[in-house]
């Protein structure tokens, strides 16, 4: 797909009403009004234009059944950090919600085209990706010059503050496919690995130390025989069709994993698999129950793997670093099996930064219109992470990581990344 037939995607997207049928959830008529979501909403503490999420979901969710052609504008400026639904003694899905509302009035919401195609080309990371990759040189010169920033935001409103995102020359699978995967196949015991887009457009290396840390148990690392972006920018940018199709098409390939091999599916990115393991039943209504106790998140496997006798040859790191506890961490429960992962290390000192968000919440923080919003969320993180000492902050997240590093005077990494540190020592 070019870029013209990615304008062309944006406008079909955004005409078309979803012809998904959508999960159906009445969780909203638990909610006793507390505002204990508002409480802990980044978002309403920062922009007065947003009441809060109570207001926006199970309030509006209300009003939305009683009159369908209701809709109100404040939902876009819901970042889906899904904090609110951490708070909510009543099990609201608060954060799903807003999304499914957002993805069922796309007629009403009246985004400019320019936004409309900002929010395509934000969201469409394989198609960008794979146009950048071959002249990813090129490419970061150019997206790091101050006039492309300039030009970008008075053409398609992405901040000329925003440091964008930088390419490798050459994917993660193509690497894959030359250097590591007749090796990998010589392992008796062996995880498939869903890399997606960061690793495999932006970010090679983590991928490369992510198959050395299981190597070094004794475990091969596969990768899927097909496998597309997860589809989360898409379904909270407002293009659910295209983003159910990618859901299906990747739930697809991992059941026809399972059948033939067997073989969990491990991610080390939280958001993706939070999205491939729960919000593609809850926001696009794919019926994913069959793979859903397959896929896991990184760290939380690697504690299991541990509980069963597995080791890692970790020499010291006399480092201090700083963990952030990303949103998504926080609401699928997983920061603790990170940080037992990490107290492993011999002589690292690890220091648990309040949890709360660094504002960046995938696309969100790209967006002209949202970036001060953004940077004041983050503030107070920013702060903490520049006056703590730290070497390194430490986040499973890969957004989070693009918003810490430019955002505070210290270098965010995956704990993988410091577990292959570790072995390497």
């Amino acid at each position: 797909m070019n870029i013209q037939e990615l304008i062309k995607q944006a406008k079909q997207d955004m005409q078309s009403p979803i012809a998904a049928e959508i999960f159906h959830d009445k969780s909203f008529e638990s909610c006793i009004k507390c505002t204990a979501c508002t409480a802990v909403c980044p978002v309403s503490r920062n922009n007065p234009l947003y009441p809060g999420p109570k207001q926006a979901g199970p309030d509006g969710e209300r009003l939305r059944l009683k009159s369908p052609s209701f809709y109100d504008e404040a939902l876009k400026y819901c970042l889906n950090c899904k904090r609110c639904e951490v708070a909510c003694p009543s099990d609201v899905k608060i954060g799903d919600i807003i999304v499914r509302a957002r993805n069922k009035h796309l007629a009403q919401q009246n985004k400019p085209f320019v936004q409309k195609l900002r929010d395509a080309i934000l969201s469409n990371t394989d198609i960008m990706g794979t146009l950048a990759t071959p002249f990813a040189p090129i490419v970061n010169t150019v997206t790091g010059l101050k006039a492309t920033k300039f030009v970008l935001e008075k053409t398609i409103q992405v901040s000329k503050h925003r440091t964008l995102p930088k390419y490798s020359f050459g994917t993660f699978r193509s690497w894959y496919m030359k250097n590591a995967a007749k090796e990998q196949a010589k392992f008796d015991q062996k995880v498939a690995y869903y890399h997606g887009c960061y690793v495999n457009y932006n970010n090679p290396q983590l991928g490369k130390e992510f198959i050395q840390v299981f190597n070094a148990m004794d475990i091969g690392v596969v990768l899927l025989e097909k496998e597309k972006c997860c589809g989360l920018p898409l379904s909270v940018n407002a293009f659910p069709e295209r983003a159910k199709k990618l859901a299906q098409f990747n739930t697809d390939y991992i059941e026809k994993m399972l059948d033939k091999n067997g073989l969990d599916v491990i991610s080390e990115a939280s958001s993706c698999t939070l999205n491939l393991r729960d919000e593609y039943h809850h926001i696009l209504g794919i019926d994913n129950a069959k793979v859903r106790p397959h896929i896991h998140m990184v760290t939380p496997f690697l504690y299991k793997l541990f509980q069963q006798g597995k080791t890692l040859p970790l020499k010291p790191l006399k480092l201090r670093v700083a963990y952030h506890t990303a949103c998504h961490v926080e609401k699928a429960g997983w920061a603790p099996y990170t940080l037992e992962i990490l107290k492993q290390i011999p002589g690292l000192e690890v220091v648990v930064l309040p949890s709360q968000c660094c504002g960046i919440a995938g696309t969100y923080g790209f967006k002209a219109e949202n970036y001060e919003t953004s940077q004041a969320i983050g503030k107070t993180l920013f702060d903490n992470i520049n006056e703590g000492g730290f070497d390194y902050v430490i986040s499973e997240c890969q957004t989070c990581k693009w918003q810490i590093d430019m955002s505070s005077n210290v270098i965010c990494i995956h704990p993988i990344t410091l577990l292959a540190m570790s072995i390497n020592q």
